[in-house]
């Protein structure tokens, strides 16, 4: 019998400061070694927003305030054979930067400041969708 994976609500975080969005490059699966967005998953009776702050703070060291739920998509990890691995529930809010300078920490083995500019669709260096999200999430915020 196959096992079931259920869905894990989990958060991601999208910074844009003066044309720039904050990535961290991924320490573990799903996407592990590419850069994408900050976030993980949300603890029991955490709001999202209060996950979202406190996984950026983890991830950077970046303070910042949650503002606008952007977004929302399913992130399906799949093992090399197809099964399942798991299912992420992602919701994606906007957050204005407060004050930090990045630094790699908990799950995270790099972040920096990418013009945003420059981010382009298909970018194997990048985890997928993260140009159209950070368009989408600065694009909320103007």
């Amino acid at each position: 019998m196959t096992e079931l994976i259920a869905p894990v609500a989990a958060v991601i975080s999208v910074v844009v400061r003066r044309g720039q969005v904050l990535l961290v490059r991924r320490a573990n699966p799903p996407d592990q070694g590419l850069w994408g967005f900050p976030g993980g998953r949300m603890e029991a009776g955490e709001t999202m927003f209060a996950a979202v702050e406190r996984e950026l703070l983890e991830e950077t060291g970046i303070r910042a305030h949650a503002g606008r739920l952007v977004d929302g998509f399913d992130l399906l990890d799949h093992a090399p054979d197809g099964t399942l691995r798991a299912h992420f529930v992602l919701l994606v809010i906007a957050c204005d930067w407060i004050v930090g300078t990045p630094v790699a920490g908990d799950d995270a083995l790099d972040a920096a400041w990418f013009d945003l500019d420059g981010l382009r669709d298909n970018d194997p260096r990048f985890s997928e969708r993260v140009a159209a999200i950070a368009r989408k999430a600065h694009e909320a915020s103007a």
